[in-house]
Formats: C-alpha cells, structure tokens, sequence
C-alpha cells in the first residue's frame, strides 16, 4: 500500500501513471467523483496487484475463491469495488492477491445504527470480524428496550461478520442516563430482570456475545459496574458466549469527571473477555476546532491501558467521521457539524482549498468560507490518520479496533485496514 497526497495540477490519470496502476480502479477504490475532482493535499491509496482474474462466463465467486483457494470474504477484502455483492460480469477484473506485507492479524468491529444504508453496510462488512447493531436501551422502570436489528443480523451473517447485542444505558430521547444505571446497579431485583432479558434476547437473537456501554458513572459505583459485569461475563460464558465493556479514555486511575470515574480500567479489563476504548472525541460538537482523535492523545489512553488491562483483551476505538465548525468558536454557543471523511473532501473541492495536515496531532485539516461569509473550521480523517492509528494495534500488541461508526462512508478506512491486517473471521 502506498498512500499519495494529490499536488496541485495531478489528476487521477497522471498518479496511476506515476505508479503503474489501472486509473478506473484507483479512482473506484478511492471514490473520486465521475468528473475525477481532486483538492489539493487529500490522500488516495493505492494497491498493487500480485494476482488478477478476468471473469469468465458462468463463474461466481465462491468458484472463483475455490479456484485460488481462499475465501469470498477476501475476494471481497481485496476488490472494495464489488460492494459486498455477488454479481459479476464476463470481463470484470478481481485482484485476488496484493503486493502487501501486514503486520500480522487483528479482529475488527463496526457500530452501526438499524436505519444504515444497506448498501453502504454490504460494502463494509467483509472487513469486519464482528457487527455491533447500536444499541438496546434500558426503560425507566430497569427492563430491556429493543432494538429493531433484524436487517442488521441478517447482513452480518451473510458477510461473515458475528454480530454483537450493545446495552447501553441511551434512552429513548438518545441521552445516556446515569439515574438507569444507578438503577441497574444498585436495585438487586432489577438488575436480576434486566440480566435475564439481555440473556434471552442473546438466545433468541443469536449473538455472538455483549458489548456493555454504561457511561458517566459516579465514582461510587465503580466496584459495583465492575461487578455487575463480572456476574454478566459468568453467565454468558457459561454459554459459550462473551462479554465486553467499553471504557472512557482514561491516561490515569484517578482522572476526575463523571466520564471517567466509574470505570476502574483493572477492575472490568478483569470482569470481561475484551474492552474498547473509546479513544475519540477530543474535538466535539460543543468543543474548539481540533482532532477528533490526535495520536498523542490515544497514545496516552493505550500507555495507560496496557498497564491495567491485558493488550489481547484490548480493541482501540477509531473514529470514522469529521467535524465541521462554524467560526469563529464561542463556548457554550458554537456546535459544530458532524460528517463523514469524504463528505470534508467534497467540501475541500467544492471551496477550492488545500487540505493540510497536523503532524503532530496526525490528522487533516482544512478552512473554508461558505456562501454567507462564515468562516469554517474542518478536522477529519484520512488515510494518513487511519494508517497512523491502525498501526497502534500492533505496535501495543492489542487484539484490534472497533470503529465508530458505520453510517459515513468513506473507502479508505477500509483500503487501509485491509492492507496492513489480516482480518480476523
């Protein structure tokens, strides 16, 4: 893999020729525009074939996969173009095998909401070990709120992705709720009903396992969350089944804030199969124009986790979505709009301007004015940023990445962890 930051006066053309490479499929693995519109300074990532076939009439892909004995999971991994889907046509070209050197294999999730595009989660599906559908809630009166995840299953199972059952305490209006855990947590009756329907819903639903989201948690509550996760790990091992937490990013055990304070990172890295640390969100929508993940930051969260939590238990969180900020910034009035990596690029080319990049915080940014004359502050990621953060997963010897989230689309986050891992089934 190699990754190219468009210059001034290049076009898709004059890159693949520099390179060697077909500019169709450049231009389709990056998602260039039909007009092959550029901004300055934004990456394109390019691939190089070992092995290529040309379909012959009556071949599919698992005939193809046989043929070369892998699998259509990695047809899929290596042809972003196909989309997840199975048609083909005499003529098409598929790599099947990449001039590439991973780094070793890692398993990956993704988070997605029940309204994602379907189209959009096909495509992304192969190159994801496990599906988490967001998220099943908990009622006022400490039941079970359900999610309506059967098109979520369904896609995941088709593609080879296990899907994951997410509790989280979101209600219905979308705020994480501390009174629902205090609930959970403290009631020995409802946490009782509430642990006997997570366990239902996994029988029926047939999940793999559970992901646990309890955010802003007193401090008081730290032994009791991490019991609560003991009890549930317990019983969903019992069933062959795994359990996992997610954890804020913490760079010490006794950071203050209601975000940090109730997860004792060597307590639940003790109480689950695996965490995930949330290593995002530093720029938000109610925070100055920044990264939303600068390395230096989720270098400090993984510093301190592999001191508390065992590295194979641990999935680093990526982000996979930008931020648009109105300037100029004024706390406690400015929000900022979330889109998605290739929608900033469009904006980049749509105002006709550079995209630079932070060095240190290993990320891209840009500014621009829109129509009105407001000035606009854009942090994103790009396949610099995504190459600088995947590889942190071997670089601390951590199991992987779940990824936040899957509703944006944008190639490049999977060109690039396609060519530096072996995705785990």
């Amino acid at each position: 893999m190699t990754i190219h930051v468009v210059q001034a006066g290049e076009t898709v053309g004059t890159i693949a020729e520099r390179y060697g490479v077909d500019p169709t499929r450049l231009a389709a693995d990056n998602e260039v525009p039909p007009d092959g519109a550029l901004a300055v300074g934004q990456t394109l990532v390019l691939r190089f074939p070992r092995i290529l076939h040309t379909v012959r009439q009556g071949e599919t892909l698992s005939s193809i996969a046989a043929s070369y004995g892998i699998t259509v999971r990695q047809l899929w991994q290596n042809n972003w173009p196909l989309g997840g889907s199975t048609d083909l046509q005499p003529g098409d070209v598929l790599t099947i095998a990449y001039f590439e050197e991973r780094l070793g294999t890692a398993s990956f999730n993704g988070y997605a909401y029940p309204f994602v595009d379907q189209q959009l989660l096909a495509a992304q599906l192969p190159y994801l070990t496990y599906l988490t559908p967001f998220t099943y809630g908990i009622t006022a009166d400490g039941s079970l709120f359900p999610l309506d995840d059967d098109a979520l299953l369904t896609a995941a199972r088709q593609r080879g992705a296990r899907p994951v059952m997410h509790l989280s305490t979101l209600t219905e209006s979308g705020q994480f709720d501390t009174g629902r855990a205090v609930l959970v947590l403290t009631d020995e009756a409802i946490q009782e009903q509430l642990i006997d329907q997570v366990l239902e819903t996994i029988r029926l639903r047939g999940y793999a396992g559970l992901d646990v989201d309890f955010e802003y948690l007193p401090g008081s509550l730290a032994a009791a969350y991490a019991a609560f996760l003991g009890r549930l790990r317990r019983l969903l091992n019992a069933q062959g089944r795994f359990l996992w937490a997610a954890l804020a990013p913490k760079t010490s055990a006794d950071q203050p804030g209601l975000l940090y304070e109730g997860h004792d990172y060597a307590a639940v890295g003790a109480a689950v199969d695996a965490v995930l640390l949330m290593t995002y969100e530093w720029g938000y929508v109610a925070g100055p124009p920044m990264a939303v993940a600068p390395l230096p930051n989720v270098r400090a969260v993984l510093d301190y986790a592999v001191m508390e939590i065992p590295p194979e238990k641990i999935f680093l969180g990526v982000p996979n979505y930008g931020y648009d900020w109105p300037l100029p910034f004024v706390q406690d009035v400015t929000r900022a709009r979330s889109i998605s990596n290739q929608r900033a690029i469009e904006l980049a080319i749509q105002y006709g301007v550079a995209i630079e990049y932070d060095e240190t915080a290993q990320s891209p940014f840009f500014y621009y004015t829109d129509g009105t004359g407001t000035e606009h502050a854009v942090w994103f990621e790009d396949a610099r940023s995504l190459d600088a953060k995947l590889r942190l997963i071997a670089g601390y010897g951590v199991r992987g990445a779940g990824f936040w989230n899957l509703m944006r689309p944008f190639s490049q986050t999977w060109l690039v962890t396609a060519s530096l891992y072996d995705i785990l089934p």
